[in-house]
């Protein structure tokens, strides 16, 4: 099972979402932890991918303009840690 957190930006962000956004980007999450568990290899229509000029930082997306950046933390017992970054538009790619 992944492991989860957030950083205060994304908690932020969250914040900013309407309740069918944030219900549309719980959907998309469930595929997202589903994929996470078969060894990082992600359906395409999640269009997981590393954010250009940002190592480390990779994206999804989870509406037409809907995008959440992330990145992998270190570990602690089975299955991934992952740190989510932003969540929004794709405005969130000046600061993912």
């Amino acid at each position: 099972m992944a492991r989860h957190s957030r950083t205060s930006q994304f908690d932020r962000d969250w914040r900013a979402l309407t309740e069918t956004e944030r219900k549309r980007f719980l959907a998309v999450h469930a595929r997202f932890d589903a994929d996470l568990v078969h060894d990082r290899r992600f359906r395409p229509g999640l269009r997981v991918k590393g954010v250009q000029g940002a190592p480390g930082i990779f994206e999804m997306t989870w509406a037409p303009d809907g995008r959440a950046t992330f990145e992998y933390g270190e570990s602690r017992g089975k299955g991934s840690h992952v740190i989510w970054r932003r969540v929004g538009t794709h405005d969130v790619f000046s600061e993912p």
